[in-house]
């Protein structure tokens, strides 16, 4: 399915230029756009172009909002069409779906999400979904500082670094839930490893979104005769799987290095160029669909999936198309209804031609309220 991705503040931002980075070119990237308030964030960017980037609101002089939702729910009001305008370049009508990255306890990107969001709705009646990054709890709390090395006697501690990072998530997520079809969150905290902070592993996370949005939007968009799948996923598919409420959707995701398959000549000791199909053996298989259907479900998640059940799911299998066997992928539809209690399975396969690999995406909504999510709505309560 074709995607226009837009990026809003700067967490959003540098989303949509990974994507870029990583994706520019493929089917399904059909558009790319950044907005921002900060001119300097923008410019930070590596991977968009001039043309694709865009600086708003005169009344931030360029700068930040500092966490300002407030004023950004007024920029947002003020400037949703002028965003819309700024993408007719890349033909947003043609797009299938908008995918809005944006950094849930911002300023900028979270007051100006939901507005946006409700004007794309209004003008291409097409799915609009949010990618929303939900804040680590170490960005609301105050930092304690070493008496040892900051030559205090007593203990002291900073203020927090963003002190209104979850009651902006909360009021964000509230009205996103109202304007958008569904809503992919990412829970950063949940990705942190022992000792780490958000600020040092933005690259390593950013990758991590990239990598399974691209999987699931990019299953289905081939570019010949072997790589058209042989049940091919498309727009509605993921709109029938992921809802149109508002409702909160997870994404899994595994891969399993494979060998290529090995090919046969007609003749013996291929003399004369012509080839058997190649082969795969099927226990293995068989054996790499399972484990990446099976780690892509208890593995970890954009975010939590409590018991691991959900109302509807869908499942991509990808990789070479030797190893795409038929029958695994229907064993693993069947696991997944039993592991899931779904009652709607949607499937797709994803061949990829010259692909060292296998992977599994496994999406899940109607979900229950992840507990990180919970956390955050009783910011505001």
């Amino acid at each position: 399915m074709r995607v226009h991705a837009i990026g809003l503040g700067g967490a959003g931002g540098r989303i949509v230029d990974r994507f870029a980075a990583d994706h520019d070119g493929e089917r399904f990237l059909h558009g790319v756009s950044a907005f921002d308030t900060d001119a300097a964030a923008l410019g930070d960017l590596q991977s968009l172009d001039e043309s694709r980037r865009y600086c708003f609101g005169d009344a931030a002089g360029g700068d930040g909002l500092d966490g300002d939702l407030h004023a950004a729910r007024r920029l947002g009001d003020a400037h949703a069409s002028e965003l819309g305008r700024e993408m007719d370049d890349q033909r947003p009508s043609v797009a299938d779906a908008f995918l809005i990255a944006v950094g849930l306890g911002g300023g900028a990107g979270a007051g100006v999400a939901p507005a946006l969001a409700e004007e794309l709705m209004r003008l291409y009646d097409t799915p609009v979904y949010a990618l929303g990054l939900l804040p680590t709890p170490a960005e609301s709390e105050p930092t304690p500082i070493d008496p040892a090395t900051a030559g205090s006697a007593a203990p002291e501690e900073r203020p927090p670094e963003r002190p209104l990072a979850e009651k902006n998530a909360a009021r964000t997520l509230e009205a996103l839930s109202e304007r958008c079809s569904a809503m992919f969150p990412f829970d950063n905290d949940a990705w942190l490893r022992p000792g780490e902070d958000l600020t040092g592993v933005r690259d390593r996370l950013n990758g991590v979104v990239a990598d399974r949005v691209a999987a699931l939007f990019g299953a289905g968009e081939s570019d010949d005769a072997e790589s058209t799948p042989q049940q091919v996923l498309d727009a509605s598919d993921v709109a029938r799987a992921v809802g149109g409420d508002g409702e909160i959707a997870s994404i899994g995701y595994a891969t399993q290095t494979v060998d290529p398959p090995e090919t046969e000549s007609r003749f013996g000791l291929g003399l004369f160029g012509s080839a058997e199909p190649a082969k795969v053996d099927t226990s293995a298989a068989v054996s790499a669909i399972e484990t990446t259907i099976r780690k892509a479900v208890r593995g970890k998640g954009t975010v939590e999936v409590r018991e691991g059940r959900a109302d509807r799911t869908l499942l991509v299998v990808g990789g070479p198309p030797p190893w795409l066997n038929r029958e695994a992928i229907a064993d693993g539809r069947r696991w997944l209804a039993e592991e899931t209690g779904s009652g709607a399975i949607l499937s797709g396969d994803a061949p990829v031609p010259d692909g060292e690999e296998v992977f599994s995406v496994v999406v899940r909504s109607g979900i229950d309220e992840p507990e990180r999510i919970r956390e955050i709505r009783e910011a505001i309560r």
